[in-house]
């Protein structure tokens, strides 16, 4: 199998447009496509090809790689894609859809004869644009030599966690990493919530932690978002982080843990976003501390 391939990114937002813009300078063909087709245009001038229907797109692809906003989303776009795929297909799907629709997802793999890894990623906006995302991946030995060139240009590390891409291994380790990230984000904006509403100069704070063990390069990056106005573009943006929160808090449900902190995240996501910050980065769950803008 050689290592150039063509490629089908379905789902061009911060993170698709990125992988594919990355699969493009690594060589391979990429065939991408968006519901809002503006989005994957910009992708023309890294010789990508952008197809109108996700049929379209993933015509004669080696890989299709998938990076929509949830599972349900991904299944519909699958459905359209199906009349154009080819039955042997790998399917690399990277959208954060959740333990139980992996289920879905791996079925819809098996009736169209397709190669299914459970693969999403690690890190934001940056390490996408770089290429240095970490790969969780789950799947079979046997379609690894086709997949890991995407997952190299896309990554900078891949970390297996089984060869069976439907029992979800990988999207749990996702959950579990994504729910620190959630938590620590909402810390950071109650934080500067606090600070301010004590009166509290933040950088203050900073010097007494400063180069001890609660110190922390992802608070630092946080923070600095919201105080230097920086909220946009999004690395990630707060309605993702909400579905993502709900998704962990529904994991743990179901398997017997209550997670008091990720429902709380949750709930401060979807407060921000209902005051008109869904699109800004996650950071700006820092306006959920606060009834009246006047006061953030």
């Amino acid at each position: 199998m050689t290592d150039k391939l063509t490629v089908s990114v379905l789902g061009t937002g911060i993170m698709g447009a990125a992988m594919a813009r990355n699969l493009a300078r690594a060589g391979h063909g990429v065939r991408a496509w968006n519901r809002t087709r503006a989005k994957a245009e910009p992708l023309t001038a890294d010789g990508a090809f952008v197809a109108d229907t996700p049929a379209e797109a993933v015509q004669g692809a080696d890989v299709v790689l998938t990076m929509l906003y949830d599972g349900p989303a991904t299944l519909d776009v699958m459905h359209e894609a199906a009349p154009g795929l080819r039955a042997d297909a790998v399917w690399m799907q990277s959208t954060t859809a959740g333990i139980d629709f992996i289920t879905d997802l791996a079925a819809f793999a098996r009736e169209h004869g397709l190669v299914f890894y459970d693969a999403p990623v690690l890190g934001t906006r940056q390490p996408a644009e770089a290429g240095q995302l970490t790969v969780l991946a789950a799947g079979p030995v046997e379609g690894r030599d086709t997949v890991t060139p995407v997952f190299d240009a896309v990554g900078a590390r891949t970390v297996w966690t089984g060869e069976d891409g439907g029992a979800g291994t990988a999207t749990r380790l996702k959950l579990v990493a994504n729910s620190w990230v959630l938590a620590v984000t909402n810390a950071a904006g109650e934080v500067l919530a606090l600070a301010k509403a004590l009166d509290v100069d933040p950088q203050r704070f900073f010097e007494v932690i400063d180069g001890g063990p609660l110190d922390m390069g992802y608070l630092r990056a946080k923070t600095g978002l919201v105080l230097n106005d920086r909220l946009s573009p999004a690395a990630f943006a707060v309605t993702t982080a909400a579905k993502d929160a709900r998704l962990i808090v529904e994991a743990g449900e179901r398997h017997g843990a209550r997670l008091d902190v990720a429902e709380a995240s949750a709930e401060r996501f979807e407060r921000a976003a209902a005051l008109g910050h869904g699109d800004e980065d996650m950071a700006a769950a820092y306006f959920a501390s606060f009834e009246d803008a006047e006061d953030a």
